[in-house]
């Protein structure tokens, strides 16, 4: 071993790690983490997929436990995903065991005999989820401040997937509230892959201890000597990728990446048709058939494994030869993240197909191989004014302490962040005038409303941040298999109702409507999927990258096949009319005018928006999409461009004041709206669908209506 952070461990552990694990030395991830966690600071740890992240949290962790000798419950490793903790349990048990500790794992999976074992004998690591936090922290089974009292560290896992979503949030308000049951200061390590804002995350990450903690962001250099295989090649639909797929790498271990689960499925049935040991993953299959597939393909050899973005993260598969994308994820982060699963073994190198099956598929591939050969990674940003989640704290830790102050309560959501000191105040009014809590004495309690809301199923509906739409559980027998949307079973059908679940026909021969049950039995004839989702939003880099792929742009270090050459030079070719170097263009498409801003969803909305204000007969019907503002038939750019100055005038150059309509459709879909001021409700989700940035340099390039117009 090299001097370094290694000769900081504990000698049982530098022992382990010669010896058992038989490495020749540290990563410099690894090696470099060793001196910032031992001496207690903060940090986020980068390293790409399979960088040895959690060996370089947990080695000088389990060090400082011993040579501080921590006590009880002292380490807390929190994942986004049950399936990554159930991955990781036996190797963190290891590591811990090492030094005669013990870890266990706690999620909603947990049995309550192991929940009754973890609270009786607590374990000196816990991996765990912020959903299961909470429940700890409210549950009447748990002495919470007994439970909690000796934590001394957190680890974040893929804490950018944290970051950029409502579940940070709702877990730097959790990790406050064990703050407060230590007595201390908790340190937080986060773990990521790349990211474009490193030092940002950490600040986040910290939360209210930013200003008063030491913080570092450890990043080696990555080794860009190698240079990662990226193919695009156009198939056109799923039965030609299918055939693809089969004849290429043959006997090579395939993890196939697809968007959609329909997708999934419909691509695992055909590749089994076309012989190929296919295994399928993702959110809608049972835990048991999910654990079935995974395990198969991690034994296997000559196989594919398809899935949705579940696989993304760092969940073990086994050795991976080849990555297939079906289209092209959104961000360049998920590129990474998918490429990173390749390239682990000896002798093997980092690669990923794309195979685009329709022209938008293949635009979008091509601008993200852009953006990743020109090194751009994309900030994580977290969501903009969590307020939902204030509201959701208020209730969480009334649960939690039975009775609070509540002008307390609404003082700590507004130092973590959630929201503004008097958008608290406003939040915790309303909880008390609709009832969801109650006052006694100058103390609150959870009130009927919360109680008839949420009260079933032991409040566990209100310790979840994310939502998910209801669907339907198929059985065959005993044995659950997944979950289908609703409608697959309702859709008016000619012969029997088959459905495609785990990559299987199944016909269906009962549904229970009442419990939400769909019996089936295997079938030979093809079946279908449907899922309900929402299209996520590009960014404005993307619409922008897919903007210069048409105007001839090709990516550095990727290979385009002859296929994805011909097919992207005849869309270039469409594309002629509606864009342009400089400025935007306004075409027609079929009978209607569309505006080509190439600026993404949430720019368009806010374009659309300020449009509406000044001059709503330009617009048809207040329709956007990633790429194009719909137009009335007789709009023309000299027209357009006069209302976007008049805006400009009106809202500032910045167009801050703009603010894009909310419909009740999407209000609903914002989990806990309902506990906000409906004013208040709106204002939030509002501002979390604009890009003001982007619809700024849109509104201030030139706009030309289209020869063609």
């Amino acid at each position: 071993m090299t001097q370094g952070g290694f000769d900081l461990l504990h000698p049982v552990i530098q022992h382990h790690v010669v010896n058992t694990l038989g490495w020749p030395a540290l990563r410099p991830l690894q090696d470099e983490s060793v001196a910032p966690l031992l001496a207690g600071s903060d940090a986020v740890l980068l390293a790409p997929t399979a960088g040895g992240k959690t060996e370089a949290a947990l080695l000088p962790l389990l060090t400082a436990m011993e040579q501080q000798s921590w006590p009880g419950l002292s380490l807390i490793y929190v994942c986004p995903l049950k399936a990554l903790l159930n991955n990781l349990q036996q190797r963190v048990a290891t590591y811990a065991a090492w030094l005669g500790r013990t870890a266990s794992v706690r999620h909603g999976d947990t049995t309550a005999g192991d929940r009754g074992r973890q609270t009786r004998e607590r374990p000196s690591i816990l991996l765990t989820t912020p959903e299961s936090l909470e429940s700890m922290l409210v549950s009447t089974l748990v002495d919470a401040p007994r439970m909690f009292a000796d934590v001394r560290a957190v680890v974040v896992d893929e804490v950018h997937a944290f970051a950029g979503d409502d579940r940070g949030w709702h877990l730097l308000a959790v990790l406050e509230r064990l703050t407060e049951l230590a007595g201390q200061p908790i340190q937080r390590i986060g773990l990521s892959a790349t990211v474009g804002n490193a030092a940002e995350l950490l600040t986040w990450l910290q939360g209210t201890g930013a200003t008063s903690r030491p913080g570092v962001v450890v990043a080696p250099p990555v080794d860009g000597s190698v240079t990662p295989e990226l193919v695009l090649d156009h198939v056109g639909n799923v039965p030609n990728a299918a055939t693809v797929i089969s004849k290429t790498a043959v006997g090579e271990k395939r993890l196939v990446f697809a968007d959609s689960r329909r997708t999934v499925e419909e691509l695992a049935v055909q590749l089994r048709e076309r012989e190929v040991e296919t295994y399928v993953s993702h959110s809608s299959l049972s835990l048991d058939e999910r654990r079935r597939a995974e395990a198969a393909f991690g034994e296997a050899r000559n196989c594919v494994i398809v899935s949705t973005s579940t696989l993304e993260l760092g969940i073990d598969v086994g050795d991976l030869d080849r990555v297939v994308q079906i289209g092209a994820p959104i961000t360049v982060a998920s590129l990474l993240q998918r490429l990173g699963r390749t390239g682990r073994r000896r002798g093997t190198s980092r690669n990923m197909t794309f195979l685009s099956l329709d022209d938008a598929e293949l635009v979008r591939a091509a601008g993200l191989l852009l953006l990743h050969g020109e090194g751009y990674v994309e900030p994580v940003v977290p969501p903009p004014l969590p307020r939902q989640v204030a509201a959701q704290q208020l209730l969480g830790v009334a649960l939690q302490k039975r009775r609070v102050n509540l002008l307390d309560e609404e003082r700590r959501v507004a130092r973590i962040g959630l929201a503004s000191a008097d958008e608290a105040r406003e939040i915790g009014q309303w909880l008390v005038d609709t009832g969801h809590l109650d006052e006694d004495s100058g103390l609150h309690f959870v009130g009927p409303t919360a109680e008839r809301r949420y009260g079933s199923r032991n409040f566990m509906d209100l310790l979840a941040i994310f939502t998910a739409a209801p669907e339907v559980t198929v059985l065959h027998g005993r044995s659950e298999i997944g979950s289908v949307d609703p409608t697959l079973l309702t859709t008016k059908v000619e012969g029997p109702r088959v459905i495609a679940l785990a990559g299987k026909p199944w016909r269906v021969t009962y549904i229970d409507w009442k419990r939400r049950r769909a019996y089936v039995e295997p079938s030979d004839r093809p079946g279908r999927s449907r899922w309900s989702g929402d299209a996520r939003p590009y960014s404005f880099e993307l619409s922008d990258a897919i903007r210069r792929v048409l105007l001839g742009a090709d990516p550095s270090g990727a290979h385009l096949s002859e296929r994805a050459r011909q097919r992207l030079a005849a869309v270039r070719l469409a594309f002629e009319p509606r864009v342009s170097e400089d400025s935007t263009v306004i075409a027609p498409e079929g009978s209607r005018l569309r505006w080509w801003t190439f600026a993404g969803a949430k720019a368009n909305a806010v374009l659309t928006a300020a449009i509406g204000a000044v001059e709503p007969g330009l617009l048809d019907e207040w329709s956007f999409s990633n790429l194009t503002v719909s137009l009335r038939s007789d709009a023309t750019a000299p027209a357009l461009a006069s209302a976007l100055r008049t805006a400009k005038v009106e809202f500032g150059r910045d167009l801050v004041g703009v603010v894009p309509e909310v419909n009740e459709t999407a209000l609903k879909k914002l989990k806990f709206s309902e506990l906000l001021p409906p004013a208040l409700a709106i204002a939030t989700l509002s501002a979390r669908s604009s890009d003001r940035a982007g619809a700024r340099r849109v509104a201030s390039a030139p706009v030309y209506d289209s020869p063609t117009a």
